[in-house]
């Protein structure tokens, strides 16, 4: 471990983890370093660079440098301080399930817009409140989707599943931090194995709109991946089969049967699974697709609409 220096000010300890991080080569080392002393100091950038020769504790200074050398290892920073941000929301986050990131935020947004724009041809106001939507997120892992679109469509009926059910208790966990506990179901579920009749009745059969950042990772390109996801975040939810697109054929498959017609499906898409992924929408239960880029012009979403017959 990096020994602490003589001068332990917000400056001087800044500089040596920015220092350290940089040499391991770690990826936005400055943002990095900037991260994990806000957290161990429990203050925000502004008041960290308006108080630049602030003295920090010694014990404090320690525990910065046990996680600048823990970053410098591998760990993903979310994983040392415990959250990330998504939708303006902060999620607590751990290796059980996978760190929300920014691309996601584009399923959202499809969702959205797909939702009102349905209403517009419907001939009702564009305006949302979720009234009449019932939705399911398969595979919420952190819960982020689900909770972003509860806090969006504040009168829907939503429905958060996974296989896993410690992801799912880090999901419930999100959702009663940040005050939503009482507006989603959560259920363990292998895609919709659990919303059966028999099963468990007073769940639904069908749905207005399901979404879903399935697992889409081929495990042929698991060395391609960097340390802090191969060796960090949870396989369960990284890997969709050898070829990376397995999962989307069932889920697409059991999504036909599930959506109510005119119900819309919004899946989030690896970085060069479109052209796997699209045949499965066949014109015989399917249309209006539509692909949404990310910002960095890589295929991210892509959704559709069941069709009525």
């Amino acid at each position: 471990m990096t020994e602490v220096s003589a001068d332990r000010s917000l400056r001087a300890l800044l500089k040596q983890g920015i220092g350290h991080l940089r040499g391991a080569n770690v990826p936005s080392y400055t943002l990095g370093a900037e991260l994990l002393l806000l957290h161990v100091v429990g203050r925000d950038r502004t008041w960290i660079y308006s108080h630049p020769e602030d003295i920090v504790s010694e014990s404090a200074a320690e525990a910065y440098l046990q996680l600048i050398a823990r970053r410098a290892k591998g760990e993903p920073t979310q994983h040392l301080t415990g959250k990330q941000e998504f939708w303006g929301l902060e999620f607590c986050v751990s290796p059980d399930v996978l760190i929300p990131r920014p691309e996601t935020e584009h399923l959202i947004e499809v969702a959205l817009d797909r939702l009102a724009v349905r209403e517009i041809l419907a001939g009702r106001p564009p305006r949302l409140t979720g009234q009449d939507i019932t939705l399911v997120d398969v595979g919420t892992g952190s819960g982020c989707i689900a909770i972003a679109l509860a806090k969006e469509l504040p009168a829907a009926t939503i429905y958060a599943t996974d296989v896993s059910p410690v992801a799912l208790k880090m999901a419930q966990r999100n959702a009663t931090r940040l005050g939503f506990s009482d507006r989603i179901h959560f259920v363990e579920s292998n895609l919709f194995t659990a919303f059966s009749p028999l099963a468990t009745p007073h769940l639904p059969f069908s749905f207005d709109l399901i979404v879903s950042n399935p697992p889409y990772v081929s495990r042929r390109d698991a060395d391609c991946l960097s340390i802090e996801v191969r060796e960090h975040e949870p396989q369960l939810a990284l890997y969709g089969g050898e070829e990376g697109y397995e999962f989307y054929a069932e889920l697409i498959s059991q999504a036909a049967e599930r959506l109510n017609p005119t119900g819309l499906l919004v899946l989030e898409l690896g970085y060069d699974s479109l052209p796997a992924v699209q045949p499965f929408l066949g014109p015989d239960k399917w249309a209006n697709i539509g692909v949404t880029n990310d910002l960095a012009g890589i295929p991210r979403v892509l959704c559709a609409e069941r069709l009525s017959n």
